[in-house]
């Protein structure tokens, strides 16, 4: 394996009936919640999914189906710490992290310190190498119409 592996992740929801979403492990009031079969958090189920990609072992839903009563509403802190395990188990660590959270709603400014210090203890890295950022669709498509939450994720491995 090279030195130096990226990965990028993509994770899509749709809401449902609910009082709130939880996005990087942070819990967030909004007037829906999100249709999924562990806690929906699109942020995480992105970062495994390029964590997973940079090493090439698959998905998260490879890891984790959701055909596997085990992860019915799985924290998915959780999943992210067993997909950092794997990375380990290959000789990597995690050198930077960046996610970035398309949604309407509800606002992610306000939760971006909180959600980038759960990324960082959970994948044993400095705050300062994670990035985590929102942006709207300006009204396009089902995020603009605010009928769920996107996110994308990149990240650097590098061996050690």
């Amino acid at each position: 394996m090279q030195a130096i592996r990226i990965g990028q992740g993509v994770d899509i929801h749709r809401f449902c009936a609910g009082d709130h979403v939880t996005l990087c492990g942070v819990r967030i009031a909004h007037d829906q919640g999100i249709l999924a079969h562990s806690d929906g958090d699109v942020a995480l189920h992105a970062l495994c999914d390029a964590l997973l990609g940079a090493l090439a072992l698959g998905d998260i839903g490879q890891h984790f189906p959701d055909t596997d009563p085990t992860w019915k509403g799985a924290d998915s802190r959780d999943l992210l710490r067993q997909v950092l395990r794997l990375v380990h188990g290959r000789g990597y660590h995690v050198a930077q992290v960046d996610v970035c959270v398309l949604a309407e709603r509800p606002r992610i400014a306000p939760h971006v310190l909180a959600m980038r210090s759960h990324i960082a203890a959970d994948l044993q890295i400095d705050m300062a190498d994670v990035s985590v950022k929102a942006t709207t669709c300006e009204g396009l498509g089902a995020i603009g119409r605010r009928e769920g939450l996107m996110a994308q994720a990149v990240c650097l491995l590098v061996q050690r």
